[in-house]
């Protein structure tokens, strides 16, 4: 059973951002693998405080920054019909810099936790784009990464900016923000060096499909796209 989320603060240039934290129970003298998880629009909302407990259940510390913490409002109202609306009022409000700034900090603080030997990222949506341009900002190379649907992907790719770590993509193949032929772009960009990379596509699934809201769910994709995250955790990051 996943251990109960904690509220911690990880320290950043600004203050300290308010972040939730999962720690399972492990030997006092055992390393172990971490995980960053990072937000879509909607916030640390119950999807991803969910996804976050099954890690922490699979015995991964998971650290879930508070990516919104300078805005007056940070999540949305989950049952709300308008909660697209919503999400994209908060997230024309981020700084992308600020918030890559922001994401490589709680990459170097879930590094120094105790019983830490290795950190990954792990994103949706907004946070599958973020999970990649803090993997590519941190300070110490994390692990591996995984970006679900990441939505920035296509403008880093256009930057430039290439990360350096095992990474797996998921992308929907109904996906209304990312088309197939930008899908593809990234694929010949991510893998261009010899790092391992896997790609996923999912047949009729759109954007944000991972997310339960009827509004965004495939559940067959979903549960494949976990599947695979798994495997890919179990093999680049074991929990020891």
């Amino acid at each position: 059973m996943a251990p109960e989320a904690t509220a911690v603060s990880v320290p950043t240039a600004d203050g300290a951002m308010p972040s939730l934290l999962w720690v399972p129970d492990v030997p006092d003298d055992s390393g172990g693998s971490a995980l960053v998880v990072f937000q879509e629009i909607f916030g640390v909302s119950d999807y991803i405080r969910d996804r976050c407990a099954d890690l922490a259940d699979l015995g991964y510390v998971v650290l879930a920054p508070e990516l919104y913490w300078r805005l007056p409002v940070q999540r949305v109202d989950e049952d709300a019909e308008d909660v697209l609306e919503q999400g994209m009022a908060l997230i024309s409000q981020l700084d992308w810099d600020t918030a890559v700034r922001d994401g490589a900090s709680a990459l170097q603080h879930t590094a120094s936790l105790p019983h830490v030997d290795r950190v990954g990222a792990l994103g949706f949506c907004l946070g599958g784009g973020l999970a990649y341009a803090a993997t590519a900002a941190a300070p110490a190379t994390p692990a591996a990464l995984v970006s679900y649907y990441g939505s920035a992907l296509p403008q880093l790719v256009d930057a430039g900016i290439e990360v350096d770590v095992p990474s797996l993509h998921h992308f929907g193949t109904a996906d209304a923000y990312i088309p197939l032929e930008t899908v593809e772009a990234i694929r010949a960009w991510a893998t261009r060096g010899d790092n391992h990379v896997e790609f996923e596509l999912y047949e009729g699934a759109g954007h944000a499909f991972d997310n339960p809201n009827p509004l965004f769910h495939h559940p067959e994709a979903a549960a494949s796209a976990w599947e695979s995250t798994v495997s890919f955790l179990t093999r680049q990051m074991p929990v020891e």
